[in-house]
């Protein structure tokens, strides 16, 4: 699931990540990216749901996204720069098996704002996160994590690209084991690999 320029998406597909289909919640480059590859994309517009005001619907949104992706008998929900906070009932759909993405080293620097946060913190690293997603946001076992140099001269935009590089490497590596994982009848967080440094 995707709401941006689709860069997380690429490395799925360069590395060879078996995509069922590419769900997006706002007309976007990600549904470009897919459908250039031949991947099949889908869009389930906020905008029918109440847009990106205060009369938003997640809870409808939230099960008509499930609903649609259990029909396409989806086994796991790689989240790659969704921009759309999603209800608890979608989790309880797929309970265990939606991945997401962080720039930080969860339990740090959770939110919206996390590269600015770090930054603001003067802290001397940071990072990116992969971990299973629940309704409580930027929470759930961490599966992998890197880290990554402030560098003196950072601004918000130079260390949130490096942060990306980083994700581009370690998310399809996640999700191909997590896969895996689900194949072999097993849950989604025996992948982990906390306690490494994922090369």
């Amino acid at each position: 699931m995707a709401s941006g320029s689709g860069t997380l998406l690429e490395a799925f597909l360069d590395s060879g990540v078996p995509i069922a289909v590419v769900m997006v919640d706002r007309p976007c480059r990600a549904r470009d990216v897919a459908t250039s590859a031949g991947v099949p994309a889908e869009l389930l517009d906020r905008n029918g749901f109440g847009g990106f005001s205060r009369e938003f619907d997640r809870r409808t949104y939230s099960q008509h996204l499930a609903a649609r992706l259990a029909e396409l008998s989806v086994d796991l929900v790689a989240m790659a720069g969704f921009g759309t906070v999603l209800d608890g009932e979608f989790f309880d759909t797929f309970g265990g098996r939606v991945l997401n993405t962080h720039p930080s080293l969860l339990p740090d620097f959770k939110g919206w704002h996390a590269v600015a946060a770090a930054l603001s913190a003067g802290v001397s690293e940071t990072g990116c996160t992969v971990h299973v997603a629940t309704p409580h946001l930027d929470d759930g076992p961490v599966l992998a994590q890197r880290r990554v140099p402030v560098e003196v001269d950072d601004d918000e935009a130079t260390l949130h690209e490096r942060i990306k590089r980083v994700e581009r490497e370690i998310y399809p590596r996640v999700v191909t084991r997590a896969l895996e994982a689900l194949a072999r009848g097993d849950a989604v967080a025996t992948v982990a690999e906390v306690g490494e440094e994922p090369s």
